[in-house]
């Protein structure tokens, strides 16, 4: 692709950038929903539920944990984030900048585009593994330093460039994409759960709940790990997007509510 179709995209996309969302481009509630289940249905949850079993969670921690740090959250993006985001509609960008002048914008922009630098990164490498499995592609593992194999890279580099080729197109595109993409996600997550049930010999609700307790989520660490209390599951789930709600990041996208409450 040249560079000139993709300065004709950015041209052509007002995204508001230092200036508050006008009436017209305020978004409803179904806008949100697509972004938000995608989002929050990532390839990490494969990674952070193992975490939570090699430290030793016990089940009943794990859920009523998971059920406080989320709420916490919930009310995070609700009651800061979203009153914020909808009385001033602007950017996190240009708030901090009105504050605190362009210098320490410009070190926060620094920071803040090398971490997200670091997660998308991440997160593109994580859905390229949904293509190196159907393909057979050898994929680096937690302790390889350098990708294994060519068609890895080039599966990394396909993935990267589908998205950012989205994402430059603006909100309304992010928006139509997720609300696609979103519900299959989920549905894969849903087919993973059946399948590892399957292969746990969980064949009804009580058995389930034994093997959750005795098998899984036993209360007892791997050799060398620490042990997790229902402590460390409620600020995991609380702040494991604190940039988000917290740090404010998602002004960007809840400028574009048409109420406060879509926050929640």
């Amino acid at each position: 692709m040249s560079n000139r179709f993709f300065k004709k995209i950015v041209g052509e996309t007002n995204e508001y950038e230092r200036t508050p969302i006008p009436g017209a481009s305020l978004k409803g509630g179904k806008s949100f929903l697509g972004m938000y289940a995608g989002e929050h249905t990532a390839g990490t949850e494969f990674v952070i539920g193992p975490l939570f079993v090699a430290h030793g969670v016990a089940a009943g921690d794990l859920v009523l944990g998971l059920l406080i740090g989320n709420l916490l959250a919930v009310l995070s993006w609700g009651l800061i984030t979203g009153p914020i985001a909808a009385s001033k509609r602007m950017t996190l960008y240009y708030q901090l900048e009105r504050i605190a002048g362009k210098n320490l914008v410009r070190w926060y922009n620094l920071v803040n585009a090398l971490m997200f630098c670091f997660l998308a990164g991440s997160m593109i490498a994580v859905s390229a593994t949904a293509v190196g499995i159907p393909f057979d592609l050898e994929m680096p593992t937690l302790t390889d330093w350098l990708p294994r194999t060519p068609g890895w890279i080039v599966t990394v580099l396909v993935m990267g460039a589908v998205i950012t080729l989205v994402a430059i197109q603006g909100y309304n595109q992010v928006s139509k994409f997720a609300n696609i993409m979103s519900p299959w996600m989920i549905l894969i997550f849903i087919a993973a759960a059946i399948v590892g049930l399957a292969q746990l010999g969980v064949g009804s609700f009580e058995s389930l709940i034994t093997i959750a307790q005795e098998v899984i989520w036993n209360g007892v660490p791997l050799a060398g790990m620490s042990k997790f209390t229902i402590w460390h599951i409620i600020f995991f789930a609380w702040f494991c997007n604190m940039a988000m709600h917290i740090g404010m990041s998602d002004l960007t996208i809840l400028r574009y509510a048409k109420s406060w409450t879509y926050g929640f």
